[in-house]
């Protein structure tokens, strides 16, 4: 006898993305969902990161729901606890709780074509469901290292994702592995703190200042009694990061753009030797765009010292890079990112031949339109491969919620049981995808990125203008799928 339960459609990930399928579906009249949460609140990567100096590196007026504004925001970039009660706020207003199950870890979701139904295993039971959408996202399953002697590191080590607030980092010897977007939030908030500090730096990173400021009262309650005021502030941010965007289609667009940031680098670090081991050698925007006012200053103070290149080996309390350079350190913070290339996700859900998508892939994730996946009927990925844009996030979220719904909306009303991405098609559509790569800074620019997986191929970015992505989002065009309607079904069955 099957127990399990049976819903319409299952969320996976209680995030922006997850939070907003649950909205969208229930504006559209779809009431049979429930939204999976591994976690014991709602918050995604906001949830995940508490590291000191965690904030968002998008303005607030362009990080958040077009159909959600939020005036109370304290400063032009939102700091991390601020976005976390935003997401539970907007999650309150819409009366989404009542359809979450947190502490549902989904360990696996399979597609059963015998059933006609994804089959999803938690820790909490299994759960059916005609459709599922997989909100997981890319930032929250956190980057090891595989250090030779790490696990027997004789002081304390952690992940700035998993960050331990419980140790107290006053007069300690801290080593920072990484200089990536977490790194150059949370240095200079724990620099004043440690006796010294050593930071290993594989790859100098393009920083560029930070337009940060506060938002004081008066402010917010021009945006609370002139919401035009706030929506003028976001289409202006919209614009800027729109221009970035569309630079990275040129590297030689991405120079000009470049001498912003060896400016800043100019101005705020005068040690010279300093300077160059700051100085990246490949063209701005090939990693991701960086930007902090007080990154710079924290890594010129002189209980800091930068080693320009990666740890190689541990040896007790010693540490040992690449090239050589040693340092002594009580403890260890891993500032290494997120698995972005190859989403964690893709071990845990299986199509129809009981192959998981990280095995079909091999390392390079291929989709259509970044939402369908071959051989699993049924299934919307969120930030699936190349849709990643120099935006924010909410740009793509709101797009593939508008694609995702208008396919629930045709499914419903027209009875059909199954939708799949056309192999041929989407063979196609990846090939346009990476021949429109090639000339990016991404592929040109120099570097070895997250955008690039383990085989050399971008399955990340999205090549063109937000613009482009909206547009082809824009509309669920079912004569691109391959369909089986109910009725269909039902035929074969009675034959």
């Amino acid at each position: 006898m099957n127990t399990s339960e049976f819903h319409k459609v299952i969320i996976i990930g209680g995030g922006f993305a997850g939070l907003g399928a649950a909205i969208k579906m229930k504006e559209q009249g779809i009431d049979d969902f429930i939204l999976l949460e591994k976690g014991d609140e709602l918050g995604g990567v906001w949830r995940e990161n508490t590291y000191p100096g965690c904030a968002c590196d998008v303005p607030s007026a362009l990080y958040s729901y077009s159909f959600e504004p939020n005036p109370k925001w304290s400063r032009v970039f939102a700091p991390q606890a601020e976005i976390k009660t935003y997401l539970q706020d907007v999650a309150a207003k819409h009366q989404i709780m009542p359809f979450v199950r947190l502490g549902h870890d989904a360990l696996s979701a399979t597609w059963s074509d015998q059933d006609g139904c994804w089959i999803i295993q938690t820790n909490q039971g299994e759960f059916r469901a005609q459709f599922s959408i997989m909100a997981c996202g890319p930032m929250h399953e956190p980057v090891l290292p595989a250090v030779s002697g790490i696990e027997n590191f004789a002081g304390e080590i952690f992940h700035s994702s998993r960050w331990r607030h419980d140790i107290d980092l006053t007069g300690k010897r801290v080593a920072v592995i990484g200089t990536g977007a977490s790194a150059i939030q949370f240095v200079p908030q724990i620099q004043p703190q440690v006796s010294q500090l050593t930071v290993f730096q594989r790859t100098a990173q393009w920083i560029l200042p930070k337009s940060d400021m506060n938002l004081p009262k008066p402010v917010q309650a021009l945006f609370k009694l002139l919401p035009l005021t706030q929506q003028l502030m976001r289409g202006g941010v919209y614009g800027i990061f729109e221009t970035i965007n569309g630079g990275i289609q040129s590297p030689t667009a991405m120079k000009q753009f470049q001498r912003l940031a060896k400016l800043h680098l100019q101005l705020t670090i005068k040690d010279p030797e300093l300077r160059r081991k700051l100085t990246p050698d490949f063209i701005i925007g090939c990693k991701r765009i960086l930007q902090s006012n007080n990154w710079y200053p924290a890594l010129a103070q002189p209980n800091v010292s930068v080693i320009a290149s990666g740890l190689a080996k541990v040896e007790g309390n010693t540490l040992i890079a690449s090239d050589g350079s040693q340092c002594e350190a009580d403890i260890i913070i891993l500032g290494t990112g997120f698995e972005i290339a190859e989403p964690p996700i893709a071990k845990r859900v299986f199509n129809r031949f009981g192959q998981s998508m990280a095995e079909v892939w091999q390392g390079s994730p291929e989709g259509y339109k970044g939402t369908m996946v071959t051989d699993c009927p049924n299934g919307f990925l969120m930030f699936g491969p190349n849709v990643a844009v120099s935006s924010s996030a909410f740009i793509i979220i709101e797009a593939q919620l508008t694609y995702i719904m208008d396919a629930l909306r045709q499914a419903i009303e027209l009875d059909i049981q199954t939708i799949e991405p056309d192999p041929e098609k989407t063979a196609v559509y990846n090939e346009k995808i990476q021949a429109a790569l090639q000339s990016t800074v991404w592929n040109k620019g120099g570097c070895q990125s997250y955008f690039l997986d383990r085989n050399g191929r971008n399955s990340v970015a999205w090549p063109w203008t937000t613009f482009k992505l909206r547009e082809q989002l824009s509309a669920f065009n079912l004569a691109e799928y391959r369909l089986n309607h109910a009725s269909e079904q039902q035929e074969s069955v009675s034959v």
